[in-house]
């Protein structure tokens, strides 16, 4: 599943709830287990309407989903929730009805809800929609994470396949931003309020999920999301192979001038190059692969993108969809018998031979 950084949400698994105390933990135990459609739930023996992203019941039912000891210890967490914005709740002093909604909840997403069958989202099944700036608020308000806090930072910030960051390629990487692919303990820690130290603890006990892969030198290290669902199993790219692409980068960015420190200038580097870098890998992969389909003297291709009226709304934002429409050209060179459409813009930027290609 691709999860590009423009995507404003991100896909949580039920089976897969962070652990260990923290607020973002209590909040995503709330959301896994809210309606998600509209209709009338049965709890407790008391059926009552809902609305996607709500769930009514008593305090007991609020105690069993929170895994809390006590109504004041459940009653606490809803009112520091509700402070950060990330909730509402009432209560009804007289029946004791308690409800609460989530604030950040994608009404229409991709796929149908079933119609038929229970409203509330069954435990351990299905996805949640995150939105990737929820844990912003925590960092705003100088807010001292704890371990379950620290791991959906992290998992909200994962992405997959996007062409900002070519190791994202590989597997799914974390990244705070389109310059914040390449990691340090202590960032980390600065935006947690931890520890170098208890930043390295946290990343040994949970290394099953986010996995740090050390660069060279002084340029810190990558994050790899091993949980990630993405339909395939995630391989994380050996240490030789995520080198070259870094030596790629730095050769590519050779010229460009040097005014922060190493870290800073590898994630400005990353940012800038792995669109091209992907683009050339792509195109030497098809000329040294190349089959010439039609014949070369009567191709003449040029791209003309108009816009499309399907626009979807989903957890990635307003998307667009914007094809390309091809005619026929004269395509000679390394090129002869590549399909340019896969290949996009870049395409005249690569320069196998010293010189750009004619197209």
């Amino acid at each position: 599943m691709k999860c590009l950084m423009k995507y404003q949400w991100v896909k949580l698994p039920r089976n897969c709830m962070p652990e260990g105390k923290g607020i973002m933990g209590s909040w995503a135990r709330l959301a896994s287990r809210a309606a998600y459609r509209k209709g009338y739930a049965s709890y407790c023996g008391h059926t009552n309407a809902v609305s996607p992203g709500m769930w009514s019941g008593g305090v007991v039912g609020l105690k069993s989903i929170l895994g809390s000891k006590s109504r004041t210890q459940s009653l606490e967490i809803l009112e520091q929730l509700e402070m950060l914005g990330l909730i509402k709740y009432t209560q009804d002093k007289k029946t004791k009805k308690l409800t609460y909604e989530i604030t950040d909840w994608v009404a229409i997403c991709s796929g149908e809800g079933c119609s038929n069958g229970a409203v509330y989202a069954t435990e351990g099944y299905g996805f949640l929609c995150l939105p990737r700036n929820i844990t912003e608020r925590l960092v705003e308000d100088n807010y001292i994470f704890e371990e379950a806090d620290a791991w959906l930072d992290l998992w909200c910030h994962t992405v997959s396949a996007d062409p900002n960051n070519a190791f994202s390629f590989f597997a799914p990487a974390v990244q705070y931003g389109r310059k914040g692919v390449v990691l340090t303990l202590e960032t980390l820690g600065r935006r947690w309020r931890w520890e170098k130290t208890k930043v390295w603890r946290f990343f040994k006990k949970y290394r099953d999920t986010f996995m740090l892969k050390r660069l060279p030198g002084s340029f810190g290290s990558l994050v790899f999301n091993l949980q990630y669902p993405i339909g395939t199993e995630v391989n994380v790219p050996e240490t030789e192979k995520i080198e070259r692409i870094l030596n790629e980068i730095r050769i590519m960015g050779a010229n460009t001038h040097k005014k922060e420190s190493d870290h800073e200038h590898i994630c400005n580097l990353v940012a800038w190059f792995s669109y091209r870098l992907l683009a050339k890998e792509n195109v030497q992969s098809l000329v040294e692969n190349r089959i010439a389909l039609l014949d070369p003297y009567y191709l003449r291709a040029y791209f003309s993108h108009s816009n499309c009226k399907n626009c979807k709304y989903d957890c990635k934002g307003k998307s667009i969809c914007r094809n390309a429409v091809i005619e026929v050209s004269q395509i000679r060179g390394p090129c002869r018998g590549i399909d340019i459409t896969k290949i996009g813009k870049d395409l005249f930027d690569y320069e196998p031979y010293g010189r750009k290609i004619a197209v």
